[in-house]
């Protein structure tokens, strides 16, 4: 009941300030001024609208049928059938305000969260082969830990420039601070990294425009080889090495086969277009996306520094959680 004497005070607050002759965003300032996170510009645009036209009732409209409370099993059920429908379209379906919609949604524990992009969308037989794969990864796990044998590379595109637009807080006449928009075609470096249960292994920062092909890619390896047998020589010369990478061309060409075998190491098998269970991009890469908003490198050492200061404040349990996370995402698919 408090809650309902208060929204029509908001109301009658909101008349006050349109017979004053303030437009909304004005007037949503004002009130919130005095009643902080009680009303929304949006809110008042429909109030006003509503007043322009004559309309000063400022009680609910009357819903046919309107139900005096929402089940949340059934708003539950709602949501897990189609995940993408808006408030505003589960207010039409369920005949429930918006707000009631929005307070019950927090309740059952929904969060509003953008969709994953994926390189493609899986075929049944990319999914039956995701699935053998990742059963198989995981049962061989359980009968034999292997994880701390398993070292995991990947590359990702990194910008000079990583500035971002920003939400501001002004006053209704000031000007909002500009940013500068990035050219059509950014500057940007190619970041190659291996890493393991320990830390990194290695990691290069390619020149702008170079790209990894085999040749590169097999010298890629002998410099990560050498990584291991200076710093984790217990897995080169007792349990050997497991490398773990994705299905690019590079990685799978003849030449780099040959490189693998020469370096006496195992290739894990890694279903196609699943960037999903590799560990740098849903761990590594996301940490160090992260890092990189809104700064600037002005050239290729300010960036590997960057990068380098980020590897080297990183505790060991980050990156042992991020491989072992790769069994738990497995279990899951």
């Amino acid at each position: 009941m408090a809650y309902e004497i208060q929204e029509v005070h908001i109301r009658h607050c909101m008349l006050f300030e349109f017979r004053k002759g303030n437009n909304a965003t004005v007037a949503t300032k004002n009130i919130s001024d005095v009643y902080p996170g009680s009303l929304d510009v949006r809110k008042c645009q429909r109030w006003f609208s509503k007043f322009r036209s004559g309309n000063f009732d400022l009680s609910d409209a009357h819903r046919p049928g309107r139900p005096m409370s929402l089940d949340n099993d059934v708003l539950r059920a709602e949501v897990e059938a189609n995940p993408c429908q808006t408030i505003e379209e589960l207010s039409n379906t369920l005949n429930q305000p918006w707000s009631t919609i929005q307070e019950h949604l927090h309740q059952i524990g929904k969060i509003s969260r953008a969709g994953v992009w994926v390189p493609h969308n899986l075929s049944v037989q990319n999914k039956a082969n995701r699935s053998t794969t990742c059963n198989a990864l995981i049962q061989r796990h359980h009968a034999e830990p292997f994880l701390d044998r398993l070292v995991t590379g990947d590359e990702k595109w990194v910008l000079y420039d990583n500035s971002k637009r920003k939400r501001q807080w002004l006053s209704p006449n000031e000007p909002a601070r500009s940013t500068a928009k990035p050219g059509l075609h950014p500057k940007k470096a190619l970041l190659c990294v291996w890493w393991s249960i320990r830390g990194i292994v290695h990691f290069e920062v390619l020149i702008p425009g170079q790209t990894v092909n085999a040749d590169l890619y097999c010298q890629q390896l002998d410099r990560v080889n050498q990584a291991l047998v200076e710093n984790y020589p217990a897995i080169v010369n007792r349990k050997g090495v497991i490398l773990q990478h994705d299905n690019a061309r590079p990685h799978c060409a003849r030449r780099t086969l040959e490189k693998i075998n020469e370096l006496g190491w195992e290739v894990l098998p890694h279903p196609p277009y699943s960037p999903d269970i590799a560990p740098s991009d849903f761990h590594l890469f996301r940490s160090l996306q992260h890092f990189l908003s809104d700064k600037k490198f002005q050239t290729l050492y300010c960036l590997k520094n960057g990068i380098s200061r980020y590897f080297n404040d990183k505790p060991i349990h980050f990156f042992r959680s991020g491989i072992e996370s790769s069994m738990a995402k497995g279990c899951g698919k």
